[in-house]
């Protein structure tokens, strides 16, 4: 028996669904050999989701009936070249649908379809601080402009704020929040007249005396160096683009065999692979810059270096006393904040994988594993995470992207990244825009390939004790299943968000008198 189908919008559907799945008893029909469904529709036309190959109905249908002679059933001898045929028109097919993805609609540099949901962090900076630039990075792909305090003083990170609030005062349908991001317990070179070269094997010295800087010793800013590190250490320069062996140490230096020759340039990051240095993770330069965000009304805090949950809490109290609505993301970049993960992470209201330095103090095979056992624990608590370091740093200097760094993005947007972030690649790189656009691109094609219909995270016991969680958790749930959008009434805005903390694969459209 042949079977065809066609979509349609009558009414007639359900009666001719019932004889394809074999229905029986008064309200269906048992299929005949002496019953043939007439051809109404090529299988091109089932984008509509007629009816699956397996017999799964998506939609309504209609069929023709006719009756046709009886034929006997041809027997067909059975070889094992038959099993070898499949398979290689199997392997066709797979091979021309990937062919394909270059002439697709939604391929890499077609204009998109459809909202992205991944968002985007641009770091602002030199290349990008201007109101041209901001407005630019915004139409492009932009959904959060962060601010780097550790570089730039208040004065050049308010003419930012002022030009954000500005572009999101006349588009308030693309409203463009602002992170600030504080400088944390770093540990730094001091100045150099000029950059040196080192090679491997030389000596070199660091020490805490204020001011030195020559071609064989430089200052630290940390006054406990010396204390913190130990003879067989391995110091590394912004993350392991130099290091140097600790071969012995004084009252007030640290002398050190050059492992990893390179350009030693002012104030480089300086860690110790496998330690954190004992400074507060919070300090007082970073009270200023958090109180000039609360007068600033900004969105988001991303805390550096935090190594346990009562950092999070104090600064929680704080912007209580100043009755100010800042979400605090923390960054695990410390190998002192692993063990504490799930306590950090439960009292923020997100993280972000800040690989740069987590890859210096911890083994570097580590990072991913972390990265993805981070955005897993987020998205198990309904946190949002943001996944930085080396998105496109290629294209700081580079037009175009490595390949390897397009996977990267990929990944973390099918590991389940909530943001992903552009630091130097926007801040002082010669393609911002460009680097924005591959970001944006990649991302929505990625999000086109996830499947949809799975159960959202079970956030704990949350929603058994609590009605708007059990209604946003089932309500996601039905979502997934009928692969359908959420609407959703609100005053305060906060089911909504409580929606989004369960990510459904459909879009939520929020409406509110407010």
């Amino acid at each position: 028996m042949a079977a065809q189908v066609v979509a349609a919008s009558g009414t007639a559907a359900a009666a001719a669904a019932r004889p394809l799945g074999g229905g029986s008893g008064a309200d269906g029909l048992r299929p005949s050999p002496r019953l043939q469904l007439g051809a109404c529709a090529s299988r091109e036309r089932w984008s509509g989701g007629a009816v699956a190959a397996r017999g799964r109905r998506e939609s309504q249908v209609v069929s023709v009936i006719s009756r046709a002679p009886r034929t006997e059933p041809e027997v067909l001898p059975v070889s094992p070249d038959d099993d070898a045929a499949v398979k290689e028109e199997a392997n066709f097919q797979h091979l021309k649908a990937i062919q394909q993805l270059a002439t697709a609609a939604n391929g890499v540099w077609s204009k998109p379809n459809v909202r992205r949901k991944t968002k985007i962090v641009c770091t602002i900076g030199p290349s990008t601080n201007t109101r041209e630039m901001i407005w630019k990075l915004a139409e492009t792909g932009m959904n959060v402009a962060r601010l780097n305090m550790s570089h730039g003083d208040h004065a050049s990170h308010q003419k930012v704020i002022d030009l954000v609030k500005e572009y999101n005062a006349s588009h308030t349908d693309n409203v463009i929040a602002i992170m600030l991001d504080t400088k944390g317990p770093e540990v730094r070179s001091g100045d150099l007249p000029q950059p040196i070269f080192l090679e491997s094997g030389q000596e070199f010295t660091f020490t805490i005396k204020r001011g030195v800087g020559t071609d064989t010793c430089v200052s630290v800013n940390y006054d406990d160096f010396v204390n913190d590190v130990e003879v067989g250490d391995m110091l590394l320069v912004d993350g392991g683009m130099m290091s140097f062996l600790v071969k012995s140490k004084t009252e007030d230096s640290v002398k050190c065999e050059v492992f990893d020759g390179g350009e030693l340039k002012s104030r480089r990051h300086l860690n110790v692979r496998g330690k954190s240095a004992t400074l507060p993770s919070i300090t007082d330069k970073d009270w200023d810059d958090i109180k000039f965000g609360v007068d600033n009304q900004v969105d988001y805090y991303a805390v550096s270096f935090v190594k346990d949950a009562q950092v999070v809490h104090e600064l929680k109290d704080y912007l209580r006393s100043r009755n100010a609505d800042i979400h605090v993301t923390v960054k695990i970049e410390s190998a002192d904040s692993i063990p504490n993960l799930h306590s950090i992470i439960s009292a923020s209201d997100g993280a972000m994988v800040a690989r740069g330095d987590l890859g210096a103090e911890l083994p570097i095979e580590e990072v991913p594993l972390l990265q993805e056992e981070i955005i897993r624990m987020c998205r198990s608590m309904g946190k949002a995470v943001i996944v930085a370091t080396n998105m496109l740093e290629s294209m700081i200097v580079h037009p175009t992207p490595t390949r390897a760094e397009v996977s990267d993005i990929a990944i973390a947007v099918r590991e389940g990244a909530d943001a992903v972030m552009l630091s130097g690649e926007t801040a002082h790189g010669k393609f911002p825009l460009k680097a924005v656009k591959v970001m944006h691109t990649v991302a929505l094609r990625t999000e086109a390939t996830i499947p949809g219909g799975e159960t959202p995270a079970d956030l704990g016991q949350v929603f058994k004790n609590h009605m708007s969680e059990m209604f946003a958790y089932h309500a996601t749930m039905m979502s997934n299943t009928l692969r359908t959008s959420i609407v959703v009434f609100t005053r305060t805005g906060f089911m909504a968000i409580l929606l989004s903390h369960y990510r459904p694969s459909g879009t939520i459209f929020a409406f509110t008198d407010q």
